[in-house]
């Protein structure tokens, strides 16, 4: 594995990691997560009413009100985004970029003509919730997989690669959520003034998050923390010892008191904050201060 380029997750930092896949292989990677990204959308998205989160969200409302097929609205949208990425961002990643978007498209739009899935399409029927879920998972592992490639689903992706090029210290998380949220209060009014879209609407955003997020982070998710103490050398070798983590030691010194402290920073994995918490129970708590962890990823 290598590490590519940063790129963003909801607004915050992750890493494009690239498996020893041959070029040719990730493009055609890329092709077949298009390809189930299109499927996705004919069989559980369309049948059900609802709109999906992000740009393809809008898409899916003006189809739906105009009969403009989203395959169409996306390569509208996402050309200009994608020329944009090319001259300002990375080629490499503009062209996987590019391969998605035009594969979406088609398969929206030859199966939209061909009307092929009718027959299997998912209608909710009693059970409305299930669309969304089986789609929100779908799209969250294949925006999970496409970033890890080193491209993109097009859209919002490449304008918060482009903003976060230009302002690293921008935080997107707002401005994703303000998107999200039109699609969502959209819903109410063009899916028959009801309330039932704009909640799946929701679950779709919260399990396409998720998913993406888990897969980006490779499921190594750990918390950091920092911690101040007297006895950093019994600290550390417990720490080294029973949970097989390093450790690093800073000198600190209490402003108040005036007195010499060590600060001890340890990146603990998330099954074994237990076992720190009774680390730093036995070695007394009344001389130990824990800052609040922060979560991170290896």
């Amino acid at each position: 594995w290598r590490i590519l380029r940063p790129g963003l997750l909801n607004g915050k930092e992750v890493f494009c990691v690239h498996h020893s896949l041959g070029q040719a292989g990730r493009y055609l990677a890329i092709a077949g997560l298009a390809v189930v990204m299109g499927l996705s959308y004919e069989l559980f998205v369309f049948p059900n009413a609802f709109a999906p989160a992000g740009i393809n969200g809008f898409a899916t409302i003006i189809q739906y009100l105009f009969h403009v097929s989203i395959g169409y609205l996306s390569l509208i949208i996402n050309l200009p985004l994608i020329l944009l990425a090319w001259r300002k961002l990375d080629a490499d990643f503009a062209r996987k970029s590019l391969l998605f978007v035009l594969v979406f498209s088609g398969v929206t739009l030859g199966l939209g003509k061909l009307d092929l899935l009718s027959s299997i399409a998912y209608d909710s029927g009693s059970s409305q919730i299930l669309g969304p879920v089986a789609a929100g998972v779908i799209s969250g592992a294949v925006y999970g997989l496409v970033i890890r490639l080193g491209g993109s689903t097009g859209g919002t992706d490449i304008v918060a690669a482009w903003v976060h090029k230009l302002h690293p210290e921008a935080s997107l998380v707002w401005v994703i959520f303000g998107l999200n949220a039109s699609v969502a209060v959209l819903s109410f009014f063009v899916y028959g003034y009801q309330f039932e879209p704009v909640i799946l609407c929701l679950i779709y955003c919260y399990l396409s998050s998720s998913i993406s997020d888990t897969i980006l982070k490779g499921g190594k998710s750990a918390m950091k923390f920092e911690v101040v103490t007297r006895q950093p050398e019994e600290l550390s070798r417990q720490l080294m010892q029973q949970l097989r983590h390093g450790v690093t030691v800073l000198q600190a010194e209490g402003m108040y008191s005036e007195t010499p402290r060590s600060l001890l920073i340890c990146v603990v994995n998330r099954h074994q904050v237990v076992r720190f918490q009774e680390i730093l129970a036995r070695c007394g708590m009344s001389e130990i201060y824990i800052v609040n962890p922060y979560e991170c990823f290896l």
